[in-house]
């Protein structure tokens, strides 16, 4: 799709190429988008410099150390960009209006990853949280789920979410190991119970994305963000979602399906596109990328 445009340090976005031709910003159409994963405005960024000189875009996000780093990378938009502490679970009780573009990018940035001190990542030694919004009391940390569910809630979280078929072995041994606190304290008993990493993925992968998805009831968010954005689509207005795992593509494929079927969109992947060689040879976290995008019809 499309010619190839430069992104910029420090985020490298998953399929911006892609993105960009499929929501086809344009300057002198009143062109409006919003950005329901902000993050480090990767998508953000080039939506508005595409849209020059009035296109406008509200950027979500419930992280607020993401929400920083997009409000300096969009500083030279001044009021064309608007961005909001909220998740996209949340997309449905806001006030906005209709857009011609909207943006989904799923799941973890390389930054929160790398550098949010939350315990996403098992490469570091950080406290069990891996809540989105680290001052969300309402939500129970990675901790607290796996110090008080019992050993067969942990394992239908692992199994279910992780997609872990040895979840059963995993929890039991997390809940012989409480209490549990940080990441290196998880990894530990992941690879008690699965055994030292061998090839390509760690042991612990599936465990932490499970727990991640409990924490932020990430499944649930999507399917109620994706029925919000569906109704604040302009006519002819499109959608891009980019998910980096099964559950969350299969949610995707499931609802644009319902919409055509509805008559209230067009689909325009009928398989879901994905990066090329050469993204994934510089950015490695495309290979697990899938992007989807639909029209909305009336």
């Amino acid at each position: 799709m499309g010619a190839r445009v430069a992104d910029e340090p420090p985020h490298t976005s998953v399929l911006l190429d892609e993105v960009l031709e499929a929501l086809q910003p344009a300057g002198g159409i009143a062109f409006s988008a919003l950005d329901c994963t902000v993050g480090a405005a990767g998508h953000a960024f080039w939506l508005l410099e595409r849209s020059t000189p009035d296109g406008r875009l509200v950027g979500l996000d419930a992280d607020p150390n993401a929400l920083e780093l997009a409000r300096r990378r969009l500083a030279p938009f001044g009021d064309r960009a608007h961005l909001l502490q909220r998740n996209f679970g949340e997309l449905g009780e806001l006030e906005l209006e209709p857009v011609n573009a909207i943006v989904f990018d799923l799941g973890l940035s390389s930054m929160q990853l790398d550098s949010s001190a939350r315990g996403f990542s098992f490469r570091n030694d950080e406290p069990l949280d891996m809540r989105f919004d680290p001052n969300d009391a309402s939500r129970s940390t990675a901790a607290e789920l796996l110090n008080t569910l019992s050993e067969a809630e942990l394992e239908r979280v692992i199994r279910e979410y992780g997609e872990e078929p040895r979840a059963r072995r995993v929890a039991r041994e997390v809940v012989r190991r409480r209490p549990l606190h940080r990441t290196d304290d998880l990894v530990a008993a992941v690879t008690k119970a699965l055994g030292p990493a061998r090839g390509r993925i760690h042991p612990a992968t599936r465990t932490f994305q499970a727990l991640r998805i409990a924490v932020n009831d990430e499944l649930a968010a999507l399917e109620a963000g994706l029925d919000a954005a569906v109704r604040l689509l302009n006519t002819n207005g499109r959608v891009a979602v980019i998910s980096f795992h099964s559950l969350e593509d299969r949610i995707v494929k499931w609802r644009m399906r319902g919409w055509a079927d509805a008559g209230l969109v067009r689909v325009l992947t009928r398989k879901p596109l994905q990066a090329t060689d050469a993204e994934t040879s510089r950015n490695p976290r495309a290979r697990s990328a899938k992007l989807r995008v639909a029209e909305r019809l009336a």
